[in-house]
């Protein structure tokens, strides 16, 4: 069998799963579970054996049109380069280990088969945006993810904060998407095609006319599905869905595609020096703004989801510095160990039982009652804070180091202001990965709650899956960085000396402070009493979740604002904590720059319509409605009152003719 048959046999093989689920789901419910995990491990498998076949040299190209347009043709094609091989890898593993892990944290949902069917299709249309080389395939991929996303969060739609979640997140990203539609169109103007390969010629001869206006509407679809700054407010709001898909749409699906999608067309981008610039700002604000605001949250999620704003910006940081070995490499590495976070973070939500989903404030005991997620979730959060010798202290000391080289104008392809944006900025960020991580650690294992009923050992196929994550959150940087350049462009992923000595020290004076901030509020929260943490009945996590997030008090989105003295972040952050902990009031910008004046100008319409136009279409029925009534009341039914009423029209009739002849 050709690479080119396995390459598409990948994205395919979970798209039929997705379709046999749905339709087999009531008929057959049994074989729902099988048809939503191994349909996607054998994508693993022939993922897998792409990427040896590809092996890091030539790409594999193949093509053949689509449809006929008369000018720009659109043709369904394959480009496997060493980036997308890897990646695809990444995606179908991210992909089974969920679907594995949901067969046991959604055991007892009854949308169950919708839901699995949904991430194998997500699935399905991340793999088609990796190995696409044509662009507009690469959009119909980009498309639906969005829709899958929108129906995952809003998986438990019985809950407004599911719903508005999803909505959210349908909307903003879709903001994004407008420009981006636009700029796709402006690139395979300028190349006379919509393939891949030919873009990045027309961009090596210099054939594009407008490449800094294109680039920033590209620019503007990137920042919505990858959640970077100003569209990322979308992405902690997306907690309210099941763990798992969190764990899906931000280890390897939705938001790493943008990551992808200028790591693919990295030359459109150099094309501009000012747009990289921008992207180097974008990063900047995104890495620092979102470390903050990881710092104030309570809910375990949105610290999670803070967390992964903040990686994509490392990501990002590394592509405005021209490195996108780097910026893939620490994607690969991230999504493995944000993975691992999020499905341990399933596991301790369920042991919690808080009626605040996951607020760490009232968590307690849970080192000893969930060991599996206490160890593994250890070494995720280590590789997450860039600790050697975990794997993202590897993956993020080459962002570092990539931002070191162009700051001594050692690399031509990005400015060193760029340079310079990207490392204060990566080092500040470092500094804050690691308190947060630390005082996640703290809260979430050693915290200070009430006492939460145990509600027993999870299931088999959970525990597995946490500690199948651990490997490559562990190793998977020490062995990667001498290998991956071969696959990507050659270049060295090696650490450099300086940014690991200040990455390294940054991230452990951060983990140490917020340690002593935690040992401060000790004596402050033994003297405040928490509430008592209502009991779940025992049973799936997954209705566990969906019932915190249904009763829960306060309301989802103001869960970080729950007043909790004793918490190190309020310490460290001081008056800017309640700041952080609203995300800077972007929303509260968004509501009233955006919001109040489309819901005013639909107030607007409603009444132009109702009491304009309508009052015109009233008026004109008026008339015929008077005449009507008229002939009505004529029409009596006496046969007496007719034969008058035509006698006197005849003497009428006869007297206007004699009058008439008579020359009156």
């Amino acid at each position: 069998m050709t690479t080119n048959t396995l390459a598409v046999l990948v994205p395919l093989l979970p798209f039929l799963g997705a379709a046999a689920g749905l339709l087999s789901g009531r008929t057959a419910p049994g074989f729902v579970r099988p048809l939503a995990v191994l349909p996607t491990l054998a994508s693993l498998v022939l993922a897998a054996l792409v990427a040896v076949r590809q092996g890091g040299g030539a790409a594999v190209d193949g093509h053949t049109e689509l449809t006929p347009t008369g000018s720009v043709p659109i043709e369904l094609g394959l480009h496997i380069d060493g980036f997308a091989a890897l990646v695809a890898v990444l995606v179908a593993f991210v992909a089974a280990c969920v679907q594995t892990y949901s067969t046991g944290y959604l055991r007892d949902d009854p949308r169950y088969p919708s839901y699995a069917a949904l991430v194998s299709l997500f699935t399905s249309a991340m793999l088609l945006v990796v190995y696409s080389g044509d662009l507009i395939v690469l959009l119909v991929g980009w498309e639906v993810m969005g829709i899958c996303s929108y129906f995952l969060v809003g998986h438990y739609w019985e809950t407004p904060e599911a719903r508005a979640a999803s909505l959210k997140a349908f909307l903003v990203t879709k903001l994004g998407d407008v420009p981006f539609l636009i700029g796709l169109f402006a690139l395979a103007t300028d190349a006379g095609s919509f393939r891949i390969t030919r873009v990045l010629g027309t961009v090596a001869s210099g054939g594009l006319g407008h490449p800094t206006v294109i680039a920033l509407l590209l620019l503007a679809g990137v920042a919505g599905k990858s959640a970077q700054f100003p569209l990322h407010t979308w992405l902690p709001d997306a907690m309210a869905g099941p763990t798992p898909v969190s764990a899906l749409i931000h280890a390897a699906t939705m938001v790493a595609a943008g990551v992808y999608f200028v790591a693919r067309l990295l030359p459109v981008f150099e094309a501009s020096q000012a747009a990289m610039v921008v992207l180097a700002v974008m990063a900047a604000v995104t890495m620092t703004g979102s470390g903050l605001a990881a710092l104030a949250q309570d809910d375990i999620k949105r610290v999670l989801a803070y967390s992964t704003i903040g990686q994509l910006g490392y990501m990002t940081g590394a592509l405005a510095v021209g490195e996108r070995g780097a910026a893939v490499f620490h994607l690969l590495a991230h999504g493995a160990f944000k993975a691992l976070l999020f499905l341990a973070a399933g596991v301790v939500i369920h042991a919690a039982g808080t009626n605040s989903l996951a607020a760490m404030s009232r968590m307690h005991g849970l080192r000893d009652r969930v060991p599996d997620a206490y160890w593994t979730m250890t070494v995720a959060l280590l590789a997450l804070a860039a600790i050697p010798p975990f794997s993202g202290f590897f993956s993020k000391e080459s962002v570092l180091g990539a931002a070191e080289h162009v700051t001594a104008g050692h690399t031509g392809h990005a400015p060193a202001a760029a340079g310079w944006i990207v490392l204060v900025a990566g080092l500040l960020t470092a500094l804050l990965t690691a308190a947060y991580a630390t005082r996640l650690w703290l809260l979430a294992f050693r915290g200070r709650g009430a006492e939460a009923p145990d509600h027993g050992r999870q299931p088999l196929t959970m525990t597995v899956v946490l500690w199948v994550l651990a490997i490559p959150s562990l190793a998977f940087g020490g062995l990667a960085y001498r290998a991956l350049p071969d696959w990507f462009d050659g270049r060295d992923l090696t650490p450099t000396f300086l940014t690991s000595v200040l990455g390294t020290g940054l991230a452990l004076v951060g983990g140490l402070l917020t340690y002593g901030a935690w040992q401060r509020t000790a004596p402050l929260a033994a003297r405040t009493p928490m509430g008592a943490v209502a009991a779940h009945p025992g049973g799936d996590a997954g209705l566990v979740e969906a019932e915190a997030i249904a009763t829960h008090e306060p309301a989802y989105g103001d869960i970080a604002h729950a007043p909790d003295p004793a918490d190190p972040g309020r310490l460290l952050l001081g008056p800017l904590h309640r700041h952080a902990a609203d995300g800077f009031h972007l929303d509260a910008v968004y509501t009233a720059l955006f919001v109040r004046p489309v819901q005013a100008g639909a107030r607007l319409v409603r009444f132009l319509d109702r009491e304009v136009v309508d009052t015109y279409v009233r008026g004109a029925a008026a008339l015929p409605r008077l005449l009507g009534s008229a002939v009505r009341r004529a029409q009596t039914g006496n046969v007496q009152t007719y034969v008058s009423a035509l006698l006197a029209g005849t003497v009428v009739l006869a007297v206007a003719v004699l009058l008439v002849a008579s020359g009156v």
